[in-house]
């Protein structure tokens, strides 16, 4: 299901869950832990160059801070930013990646 024109109405942490209401009243649940786990940044999840291979950088040492958000930002009407407590804050998350996440933690 593309979200193209799906838009995030709210959004809430509670306890170790990031809580997202969407435009049509469905409603998602991610964990922390997914959510950083599967970072999209170049670091995290690597980035391809013209010539197809991937570099990702050296893996993060995380802490208890890794997996505790101080703060989340919109991107336009597309993305979410999480700004973790660790200080890492370069994953920018689709709409659609947050539904698959969210559909992948239901069981």
């Amino acid at each position: 299901m593309k979200s193209t024109a799906m838009q995030i109405r709210h959004t809430e942490v509670v306890n170790d869950l990031l809580l997202i209401k969407w435009s049509d009243d469905h409603e998602s649940i991610i964990s922390l832990k997914t959510l950083r786990d599967n970072c999209p940044c170049a670091n995290c999840a690597g980035e391809t160059d013209v010539l197809g291979n991937v570099y990702i950088g050296p893996p993060q040492l995380k802490t208890q801070d890794s997996y505790l958000l101080s703060g989340l930002e919109v991107i336009g009407y597309y993305a979410l930013r999480p700004i973790w407590k660790d200080g890492h804050d370069s994953g920018i998350y689709t709409l659609d990646r947050l539904k698959e996440l969210a559909a992948a933690e239901t069981p």
